[in-house]
C-alpha cells in the first residue's frame, strides 16, 4: 500500500473538496508513490511525534492539524515547523494534514464531542453551501435504466437517508451526425429523431469525476450531452459543528460537571448561568466563536466550543450558555477516531496511536 492509498482511505470518511478554503489539507511532505510501513495517527505533528515515527518505524505521520499551514520561504531549523519539515524529509516520512475536512465531515470532530456526550438527534449546525450537484443527461429509452445504474453505483442520487433518487421525463431527441462522426443510431448527413428519456439526479461534489466516467462509460452515444449545475441546497450532512439533545435535562451546573469531567479538561470557562436548565447542546470542536450566533439560532441551551475571546462572551446575551473548553480538549479524541478508522481499514502493516501529547497548554 501507497501513500497514495492511505490518503484514498482517508478521503472516504473525510473528502478533501470539504474543508475550507483557508485551510492546507492532504499531504503536505512526501511522495504518493512512497510504500508504507506504518502509520502514526497524531493530533499535530511535533518534533517529537516524528521522533516516534522513526522508533515505530512508521514511514507516514496522519495528523489532524497541518504542521505548513503557510509558505516557508527557508528550512534553517529557526522554529519548530522548520525543524519538523526538515526532519520529516531527512528520515523519508511523509506527512498527511486532513483538519478542517474531517471538521467538516458527518462522522468527523464533531461527532466525537457529540458522542461523548452522549447527545442524541442529530444534526449540523451550519451545513455548507454549494456542495450538491445535479447532473442532467439524455439516453436513447431502451437504454436509460443501464445508464440510471451507472450512476447510482457511482454515488448519484443520494439525498440523506435516501439511494437511488432521480426523475426519469419521456422527450424526443434530435441530431445530424457529421462526416466524422460514428453515430450508434442514424446515418451521417441525416437528421436522426430519437425517443430519449431525461434522467436528472443530484449528487455530492466529491463524486463528480467518478460520476461522469461513469456516465460516458455506460452511455451508448458516441458524444454525451450532458448538464451539470450546483445547487443552493444546503447540505445536511456536511458542515461545521453539531446539534443535538441530552437524554436528560440538567441544571447549569450539573452540566458544566459533566462537560469538564467527560472532556477531560481542568477548566471551563463560560458565559453567566442563566438560572435555566439544559436539554439541548451545540458542539463545534476547535475555534468556535463564528458559531455563536448559529448556535442561538438553532435553539441551543448550551453551545460547547474553544478560544472564545473576551467580547464572546458577551455575544451570549442571557440566551445560551457558553462554554470553553479548551482548543485541545475539544480536539483530544480525534486522534483515537482516525487510528480506529484506519484500523478498521488496513491489515497489512501498523497503525500506531501517537503517545507524544502536543497540548501546548498547562494550567496552574
Amino acid at each position: 500500500m501507497k501513500v497514495k492509498d492511505v490518503a484514498s482511505i482517508l478521503e472516504e470518511l473525510a473528502p478533501l473538496s470539504y474543508a475550507e478554503d483557508f485551510d492546507n489539507v492532504g499531504l503536505l511532505i512526501g511522495d504518493n508513490n512512497t510504500v508504507v510501513t506504518g502509520v502514526l495517527v497524531t493530533l499535530d505533528t511535533l518534533e517529537g511525534v516524528v521522533d516516534e515515527a522513526i522508533s515505530n518505524n512508521c514511514n507516514m505521520i496522519v495528523s489532524f492539524h497541518p504542521i505548513l499551514f503557510s509558505g516557508l520561504k527557508k528550512i534553517t531549523g529557526a522554529n519548530y515547523v522548520e525543524r519538523v519539515v526538515a526532519k520529516a524529509i531527512k528520515h523519508n516520512i511523509a506527512i498527511y494534514a486532513i483538519h478542517t475536512a474531517l471538521d467538516n465531515s458527518w462522522n468527523g470532530v464533531n461527532a466525537m464531542i457529540f458522542e461523548k456526550l452522549q447527545l442524541k438527534k442529530k444534526q449540523i449546525l451550519i451545513p455548507q453551501n454549494k456542495t450538491i450537484k445535479k447532473i442532467i443527461t439524455y439516453v436513447p429509452s431502451g437504454q436509460a435504466s443501464i445508464v440510471q445504474n451507472a450512476l447510482f453505483k457511482a454515488g448519484a442520487g443520494e439525498i440523506g437517508n435516501y439511494t437511488n433518487c432521480s426523475f426519469t421525463s419521456l422527450g424526443t431527441g434530435s441530431f445530424n451526425p457529421g462526416e466524422s462522426a460514428n453515430p450508434v443510431v442514424g446515418e451521417k448527413g441525416k437528421l436522426q429523431v430519437e425517443d430519449e428519456s431525461k434522467i436528472s439526479m443530484t449528487y455530492q461534489k466529491h463524486l463528480e469525476s467518478a460520476i461522469i466516467a461513469a456516465l460516458l462509460e455506460a452511455h451508448p452515444y458516441e458524444e454525451v450531452a450532458y448538464e451539470i449545475t450546483t445547487l443552493e441546497n444546503k447540505n445536511q450532512h456536511i458542515g461545521m459543528g453539531m446539534i443535538g439533545e441530552l437524554e436528560k435535562e440538567m441544571s447549569e451546573t450539573t452540566f458544566l460537571n459533566f462537560l469538564k469531567t467527560t472532556m477531560k479538561t481542568e477548566c471551563v470557562r463560560h458565559s453567566n448561568l442563566k438560572g435555566t436548565s439544559i436539554k439541548k447542546i451545540a458542539v463545534l470542536g476547535g475555534s468556535g466563536s463564528f458559531a455563536i450566533e448559529a448556535a442561538k439560532a438553532a435553539g441551543a441551551d448550551a453551545f460547547v466550543t474553544s478560544d472564545l475571546k473576551y467580547h464572546d462572551f458577551f455575544k451570549a446575551e442571557n440566551t445560551i450558555l457558553l462554554a470553553d473548553i479548551g482548543h485541545y480538549e475539544s480536539e483530544q479524541f480525534t486522534k483515537d477516531l482516525l487510528h480506529s478508522y484506519l484500523n478498521k481499514k488496513i491489515t497489512n502493516f501498523a497503525v500506531v496511536l501517537a503517545q507524544t501529547n502536543t497540548n501546548p497548554i498547562s494550567y496552574f
